[in-house]
């Protein structure tokens, strides 16, 4: 009997895992049986935009944090397929911050063209997964039937992603606030705070992105409260670095230093968590967002059961295909072509891996570390190799052109890894285009 190996989600990483079986069926491997298992109407994961916040149709959370007039926060060229390419896909070389719409016709692009759409069950909800003589149970729930399935598989792959469920914090004052308090999931437009005053808790990328994206169409100003140290880079006058916020009275927000703020809304991009409702203890990954996940193995098999594997789950700068790259050592792993070591050797690997990360010295370092990874993954399978130091540059051009121009650096273009193309100047800079429609962005 064939095996079947059950996919938890169908974006980027889930989508990986088709494609890697697909490839590998195209050169005449015989693959187990695949179902993929996703809890939204459609494919792309977080990519695939939604309105809805809070609850899904079915009651379910909602799993997109995704929000319009988003553009690439960093440059496709980090992230670009090595087996199909931007400029395969658009017919032509691009600009190098695609918005949203853009990104997703591109990962829609390849798996369209292999094909592996029917091996998905849209509108299903994974309630459970558990482990029993050597085969996991898995229980799901059609939201279309209101029908519950339960089914054996010999492997699990968890691609559900780690930026869905929203870390929120408490300060004093918030049940008792003026104005609007939301978690950076819950964000959807950047014009509802049009000659607002906001105040925006942390310092990752969605607190200076969504800064960016309410100070670009209109808000009065934005105020950044930090935790450890500020953002630090050169913010536009209306744009403000305070420490921790303290406590809330009324509207008026009290920081740490002694200072004040009138603030209209508070939005707290204050982070994910790692979280999997459906897998219980012995089979849960229990990791901090960081690059060198705990407990697994090369990254991706669980050292408490390795027949069960997680995709995308470490912090990232590479992100496509670095999912590709551990969707391929995955399926070389349950299709036998990599033989998994000792138990003693896959605990003490994550190990040895969060020690490298610790000595890190900075963030380009943390690029170049993340990228070795990638390119020892690649190395053991047959993913197409792809010069994975054109891709550090453009990174670290990136982390150079940001420190110059918060608001420009999106007006920059980079060397394609894949192609050695450079991307075009987009035909309008950032900062004045307000539609971020595919058919905007591609008009030449």
């Amino acid at each position: 009997m064939k095996k079947k190996v059950c996919i938890i989600g169908a974006g980027p990483s889930g989508l990986a895992q088709l494609r890697a079986f697909q490839s590998a069926a195209d050169k005449g491997a015989d693959i187990p049986e695949i179902t993929c298992l996703e809890k939204q109407s459609d494919w792309g994961g977080l990519w695939n935009y939604t309105w809805r916040t809070g609850v899904d149709e079915a009651g379910n959370p909602c799993h997109g944090s995704m929000y319009r007039y988003l553009w690439s926060n960093g440059p496709k060229e980090g992230l670009e397929f090595a087996d199909y390419t931007f400029e395969e896909h658009f017919g032509r070389p691009i600009a190098s911050y695609p918005p949203r719409e853009v990104l997703w016709d591109y990962i829609k692009g390849r798996v369209e063209k292999a094909g592996v759409r029917d091996k998905i069950r849209f509108n299903t909800n994974v309630r459970d997964v558990r482990y029993l003589d050597g085969m996991f149970t898995v229980t799901s729930r059609n939201s279309e039937t209101d029908t519950e399935t339960i089914e054996d598989f010999d492997h699990v792959i968890v691609a559900s992603g780690h930026f869905s469920s929203p870390n929120v914090p408490y300060y004093p004052g918030f049940e008792s606030f003026n104005g609007r308090i939301l978690h950076a999931h819950d964000f959807r437009d950047a014009r509802e705070f049009i000659d607002k005053e906001i105040l925006i808790l942390g310092t990752s990328y969605s607190a200076e992105d969504i800064g960016s994206q309410c100070w670009k169409y209109g808000c009065k100003s934005v105020t950044v409260s930090h935790r450890t140290a500020p953002i630090g880079w050169d913010w536009p006058d209306n744009w403000q670095e305070v420490p921790c916020l303290e406590r809330v009275e009324g509207r008026t927000a009290h920081f740490i230093d002694g200072t004040s703020k009138d603030v209209d809304a508070i939005i707290l991009c204050t982070g994910y968590k790692h979280h999997f409702p459906f897998m219980p203890d012995d089979l849960r990954l229990k990791t901090a967002n960081r690059l060198a996940t705990a407990d697994l193995y090369k990254g991706v098999v669980y050292t408490g059961n390795p027949d069960l594997f997680y995709l995308g789950m470490q912090d990232q700068w590479f992100t496509f295909n670095m999912f590709d790259a551990q969707a391929w050592w995955v399926r070389d792993v349950i299709l036998g072509q990599i033989d998994l070591p000792d138990q003693a050797t896959m605990k003490a690997d994550p190990k040895a891996r969060e020690a490298a990360e610790d000595a890190l010295p900075d963030d380009y370092a943390c690029i170049a570390y993340q990228g070795a990874y990638t390119a020892e993954l690649i190395d053991e399978t047959d993913y197409p190799s792809f010069d994975i130091e054109v891709a550090n540059q453009a990174f670290y051009s990136w982390k150079k052109h940001k420190k110059k121009g918060i608001m420009t650096f999106r007006d920059h273009g980079y060397v394609s890894p894949m192609t050695g193309a450079q991307a075009p100047a987009h035909h309008t800079p950032w900062v004045d285009a307000l539609d971020d429609s595919m058919a905007a962005y591609l008009k030449k």
